[in-house]
This record gives structure tokens, sequence and C-alpha cells, in this order.
């Protein structure tokens, strides 16, 4: 199947265009390579029904009954039965009941007669009742769940002036408050021998006969079971690894998997940041905390993927010379790396996606996370080109550019550098972006709490805006023209200020963590340069004759410096920890909207009939065997509809535990 005729757009339903991504160059890898991403892909699947219960405490309980009456087609071709299809499709999306980004929960326009009836009509053998439920208190915490709208409303509630911990409809913390929480962390930190651990990552924090708990997750504990087809599938990877260095890794990752314990993810972790001779690599675990509102529990996820060689290059480049770009910063002496240690950075391309980074999926990774490790032992990066490329190749001709540039000029150049500066940013927002800097001594690392993703967010965004302006990448053949960055810097500016808030809806405000760091950054430099005009909301015709507002950057060199001044004052709010700095650039540039202009915005966008929001379907893939049952290839299939696989992934990848 060549470029040309692979289908990258899929199905689309409600505000989601699904998407396909290719596996360029899967067919040239050896097949122990192939098997060893097999394996891993398998593990990676495994552990989607953790991410569903994470994300709400009832949400495989309500997947499963929405499974089972699509399944029965109760009342098919009724109104009703076509609107629980479309609102399973959503909760399979989201992995669960609110909404991916906006966190708020899906209003379903389904009754609720029609659900309880075909609760009953069901019975309860296909449905997930908890041990002495009967069918009744079932279907009456479903009915709540799913049709009160003040019944665990947001999944994460970051808003100021509420507790976000009794406010978050997450599942990682059981009749606890926001105080209490903090005070046992606290406390943990404060009494533990080895005060640089994730504390928190992996456990639901509970209160039990009112003690306080962790109920941590591994083998023999909480999601137990899962964990155990995961480790399964792990070690049978080790009989397919490049080298000792992944053998050693998936020990060491298995053994955290069995122990829960803190200080194994940190063995592991220092052992994965070290391993960069395999093609194959994998991110399997509780990870990112943007899904908790303190940034303390960490969602499972996982990914597979391998090395496109030849891209690579590019962020070789850029990580060799990590050391010039940290000492060249703008950020003030004392909050720079004297020496940056283990920077690498690989262009990748993704082979299965699962957990949190399925259907939608980040496009850069920077881990691992912990400052301590980052600074003693370095960390890896990845730009995943497949899925990259999938985006652009789908949004062509799509006429969003024409509609909301303000030229032909800034559109042609756009057009011209948009996609590779695009990646270069990236490159740059997670590998020298995130692993910039440092903490002062004694700093917190969770001391901005409920606000400390966004600020992260922000400080490798400007790390990469500020370089890509700067004659170093030419230098080192990352850029062949000197205007090249001026697309980056419009399209930036362009979507912080506007465009994003096609993702929102009406008198709603920003609640997602890379949303609010891009808001923060766009209003702030335009804020900054006001006086002098550096950017410009400016009112002009569009070629429908209509008035439209339209951002004009006048001086480009000028936004550059107000870039510099932001990382350099965003990096000190970082290393010392300033929560109330942090607190105060959030809420006053990151969340609130303007309403005239988000309502025009909306309007102008839905002229283009563009899905405001993408996610992936996976390939399948099969062991091919020959008339000996010896295993001869892994076959990819890339013809799997989104139906069928989220379904095929509840039969076969779920213990319903």
């Amino acid at each position: 199947m060549s470029n040309n005729s692979f289908e990258y757009s899929s199905e689309r339903f409600d505000d989601i265009q699904l998407l396909r991504y290719r596996l360029d160059g899967f067919e040239s890898l050896s097949l122990k390579q192939k098997l060893y991403i097999y394996c891993l892909a398998e593990a990676t699947l495994w552990g989607r029904d953790i991410t569903f219960d994470q994300f709400g405490k009832y949400n495989l309980r309500i997947r499963r009954a929405l499974e089972a009456i699509v399944e029965a087609k109760i009342e098919q071709g009724s109104d009703d039965f076509s609107a629980l299809v479309l609102y399973l499709n959503k909760v399979w999306f989201a992995n669960g009941i609110h909404h991916h980004y906006a966190m708020d929960k899906f209003v379903p326009t389904f009754s609720q007669a029609f659900f309880e009836r075909a609760l009953r009509t069901v019975g309860t053998e296909k449905l997930c009742l908890s041990e002495g439920e009967t069918l009744d208190e079932h279907i009456k915490i479903l009915s709540k769940t799913i049709f009160d709208p003040s019944f665990l409303a947001k999944r994460v509630n970051k808003a100021e002036g509420v507790d976000i911990i009794c406010e978050s409809a997450n599942n990682y913390y059981e009749d606890v408050s926001q105080a209490e929480v903090e005070q046992y962390y606290k406390e943990k930190k404060e009494t533990a021998a080895d005060k640089r651990l994730s504390f928190g990552l992996n456990s639901t924090l509970v209160k039990r006969d009112g003690e306080l708990k962790e109920e941590v997750w591994h083998v023999g504990g909480r999601y137990g079971r899962t964990i155990e087809h995961i480790v399964y599938w792990l070690e049978k990877a080790i009989s397919y690894a490049e080298n000792e260095a992944q053998k050693e890794i998936i020990r060491l990752l298995i053994t955290y998997y069995t122990t829960g314990s803190l200080a194994d993810f940190d063995k592991y972790s220092i052992a994965w940041v070290k391993e960069h001779a395999g093609q194959v690599d994998f991110i399997n675990g509780f990870i990112e905390v943007y899904g908790d509102a303190l940034g303390l529990k960490g969602s499972w996820e996982g990914i597979v993927h391998y090395k496109n060689l030849e891209a690579t290059q590019r962020t070789q480049i850029i990580s060799k010379n990590a050391q010039w770009f940290e000492d060249h910063s703008p950020v003030a002496p004392q909050f720079k790396k004297a020496v940056v240690k283990g920077v690498t950075a690989n262009v990748v391309c993704a082979a299965m996606l699962g957990g949190d980074e399925y259907p939608s999926t980040a496009i850069g990774i920077n881990l691992p996370n912990a400052d301590w490790i980052r600074a003693e032992h370095g960390s890896k990066s990845v730009t995943i080109s497949n899925l990259t490329h999938a985006y652009a190749m789908a949004a062509k001709g799509n006429g969003f550019l024409k509609e909301f540039v303000i030229d032909a000029e800034t559109l042609a150049q756009i057009e011209a550098y948009g996609d590779k500066t695009d990646d270069l940013h990236t490159d740059l927002h997670e590998c020298l972006g995130h692993g910039s800097g440092k903490l002062l001594e004694g700093t917190d690392p969770d001391a901005l709490k409920n606000y400390g993703n966004t600020i992260e967010e922000a400080r490798a965004d400007l790390f990469g805006l500020y370089y890509m302006a700067d004659a170093k990448l030419q230098e080192l053949g990352l850029l062949q023209s000197a205007e090249a960055y001026k697309a980056q810097y419009y399209t930036y500016i362009m979507n912080g200020l506007m465009t994003q808030l096609v993702r929102i809806r009406l008198e709603k405000q920003i609640e997602e963590s890379h949303m609010q760091n891009r808001a923060l950054i766009a209003r702030w430099a335009y804020d900054r340069g006001k006086a002098a005009s550096v950017i410009a909301l400016v009112k002009q015709k569009g070629d429908d004759g209509t008035e439209k507002t339209f951002v004009k950057i006048n001086d480009y060199e000028a936004l550059r410096q107000i870039f510099a001044y932001q990382l350099a004052e965003i990096q000190r709010i970082k290393s010392e920890g300033d929560f109330a700095s942090a607190r105060n650039l959030v809420e006053q540039y990151g969340i609130k909207v303007d309403g005239t202009l988000h309502k025009e915005v909306l309007s102008r966008y839905e002229t283009l009939n563009i899905a405001p929001y993408k996610g992936f379907i996976n390939p399948r893939f099969t062991l091919v065997r020959d008339a000996n049952n010896e295993i001869t290839d892994v076959e990819v299939d890339y013809t799997e509809a989104y139906a069928a696989q989220m379904k095929r992934y509840s039969t076969e990848y779920s213990t319903q535990e």
C-alpha cells in the first residue's frame, strides 16, 4: 500500500474525527523486532480498563451496560437507540463519561426511561454488578451518574475557590478532601527516607474508618488482575528484546508492577532512560499526572514505537547540542543546569497506542517526569512522526488556514514552513524544553500544585518558541530560511489567542493544561507587547465580505524578546516553586475566554465542517504461521472499524475486576 493510497481519515462522529496511522518501515524490521513489538503491543492493550476506571468510578459499569444494550439491539432503529450509540462512541473515545479535553460530563440525548428499560431487558448476566448489588441498585446508580448533571460533573476541576479533589470526578481519591490529601503527602515526604520519590503516583488514596490509606496499584493490589496480564506479555517480550539492557528494563518494570514500590519505579526509570541502542522502545505504566487536579496520580498509558532512523538525525543534532541551548537560554544563571546530562531525542513511528494515549494521543513525549532523574541521569524524548504526518495529511485542503490567516503572504509562509517548524517546535519542546533548567535546592517538585502542569507545558513551549528564531538552527542545518520561524510564531499566537477556542463550548472556560498553557503564552505576549502593538487583533473583511477578526504580528523580533522574558519568568517560578505567581499567571491569562471573540471563532469554524478533535484507530497485528505452525511474520491490518475495535478490546482485554 503506497502512501498516496493510504486512507488517513476514517469515521467521524460528534466533534471527533478518527484517523489512521501508517507503520512506515515496519516491513523492513527483523522478525525478532516485529515479535518484540507484538508482545509489547499486547501489554499496551491490556491496560485500557485501568484508564477507564481511573477516569471515573462508574465508567466500566457504564461502558459494559451501553455495550450490552447495543449488542442486544434493543429498540434498534429508534431515536433513543441511535443517541445511545453516539454516546457510547464518545465514552469509548474519552475512556469514560467525561469529555477528554473539556472534562465536562457528556449530556445524553437518549431518555432515562429507555436506558432503564433496556437494562432490564439485558438482564444481570451481561452487566457489571458489584458483589451483593441488585439490578435495581445497579440501574439507580448508573442512571444517576449519566443523567444527573450535578453528580460527578467534571472529571478534573481545578477552578479557584473549590475543593479540587472533592469536585473532581476521577477515581484517584475516595472520601477525602483537598486539605487531607495535601497534608497526607506533606507528612509522607517529611518522614520518608527518600524524599525524591513520586509520592502518590501509583495509588488510590481512600478513607477507611476515619483513617487515610493508599491502595497501591500492583499485582495483588488494586488493578492486580489486569496488571498480571500486562506482566505476562512483558515477560513474553523479554525473549525478543534487542539487547540485554532492554531485557533488564522489562525485568525492572515487572518488579515495580509486582511490588508497587516507587523506589522500584525509579530504578526502572533510570535504566530506561539510559538505553539508546535498540530501535524499538515503549512506555507502559502510571505516567502522566494531568488527570489529577493536584498533579500527583499517574494515569495508565502505553505506547510502543520504533525509530524513524532517517528523521532521527534531526533530533540527534538537537540533543548533541543540548548544552549550547542550555547555556544560551535567557533564563537566569542560577536556574540553569551547569551540566546537561543524558539528553536524547528520536523521531519514532508509533506501532500501538493504549490507555491515556488512545484514541487521543500526544505527538511528542519527554520522560521521565521526576526532576531529580532528569538532572542526574537525563531524559528521553520522542517526536512521533507517523502521527504528525497523519494529522497533516488529513488537514490538507480543509480551508482552515485560509479562513483564519490574515493575508496571502502569511499564508504562503505557513504553507512553506508550517509543517517543518511544527515538527521542530515539538522536538525543541520535548527534547530540550522539558529537560532544561533546574529546581533550586529545597524546592518541592509539587509546589505549584494544580497549576504545575500548565506552567511546565508553558516552560517547554517557550523554550521551543525562543530558539525557533535563533540562527543556531540554520547553522545546524535544521532550518534553511531565516524567515521560517515566522510561520511557527504566527500559528502559535493565532492558536493561543483564537483558534483553539473551537474546542470549547460557548460560555465555558479553558480547562485543559496544554490549552491553558497556549492561552497563557499568547495572551500574556499580547498584553506585554500592547503598548508597541507587537501583536494586534484587527478587523478586516474576509473573502465572503463579512468583517472578521485576524491576528496581525507587527514585530516578530520584538515577539521573540517577549518569549525570552516569559521563559525566564516561567523558569524562575518553576525553580523557586512560586505558587502565588503561577496561580496569578494562569488565572489571569490561561483560563478566561472572551465571549464575543469565542462566538465569532465558532461561527467561522462551523462553516468549514471540520471536527475540532482528532484521535486514532490502532492497526491490528496478526501472527503469520507456516505449515509447521512456526511464526514467520507479523501482519499489519489497517481496516478494522472504530466500533469493531472498541468492542473487540472490551471483549479481549478486560478482566472486569
